[in-house]
């Protein structure tokens, strides 16, 4: 038991001290008091005093608390070190929130799979490609070989810039106008590595593939999927 007390002489606390030991339980006492009852009853005594508080009256506990507090992080701290805690068992014991959800939401979670994932093979005339980035909402279409390999992405970014430049894309093949080699993320992978693969290369979708040799993706994972799951 940790028992916290800036004077050591809480009545509550002194209270159940017999039954503490009757229980057999260590106690560790934080307290500003060294003399006190609480301290010498003890298993263990942790110094938390300090030299005057900020309160102007000297009254109300200010500056102790903030030792206190500083006390007990160094004491989790230490805990987590030595117990050999890790990001995955945080998540375990905190899986609400953003930061649950980082720790824990993977990109297999989120992905767009089967027919949402927008494809044309390289052969495609870019007017037919256009429909697949309409249709399948996510402003990029994959680009693949015969035999499904990914070879490629194009974006309807890409699609602005060729028309700002006045070239006739719509007569154009797919193979012609897409971006070699797309960043890629396996689904396996938190979703917030996605997120900051994404942030580095300023793009906003990343194929997903289910082992690192594959070559035909297993899904499609969007900006939006991420932010939508509250991961930020």
């Amino acid at each position: 038991m940790i028992a916290i007390s800036n004077s050591g002489e809480t009545e509550e606390l002194l209270r159940i001290l017999p039954t503490i030991k009757r229980l057999g339980a260590r106690l560790i006492a934080m307290s500003g008091n060294a003399a006190s009852n609480l301290a010498r009853s003890a298993d263990l005594f942790l110094d938390v005093s300090v030299a005057e508080e900020a309160c102007p009256l000297g009254l109300a506990p200010t500056s102790s608390t903030t030792a206190t507090l500083a006390m007990g992080d160094a004491l989790a701290v230490v805990l987590l070190v030595e117990r050999g805690f890790k990001a995955e068992d945080f998540a375990i014991f905190h899986p609400g929130g953003s930061l649950g959800k980082k720790l824990l939401l993977r990109v297999g979670d989120l992905m767009h799979t089967g027919e949402a994932i927008p494809l044309v093979s390289e052969t495609t005339l870019m007017k037919e490609a256009l429909f697949v980035i309409t249709a399948k909402g996510l402003g990029v279409t994959g680009v693949t070989d015969e035999a499904g390999t990914l070879l490629g992405v194009i974006t309807d970014g890409d699609l602005r810039r060729s028309l700002e430049r006045g070239e006739d894309i719509l007569h154009s093949t797919a193979g012609s106008l897409m971006h070699r080699n797309p960043k890629r993320i396996l689904q396996r992978e938190l979703a917030a590595a996605a997120l900051q693969i994404m942030e580095r290369h300023a793009i906003t979708t990343l194929f997903v593939f289910e082992q690192e040799q594959d070559q035909q993706p297993c899904g499609i994972i969007h900006l939006h999927d991420i932010l939508k799951a509250g991961i930020a």
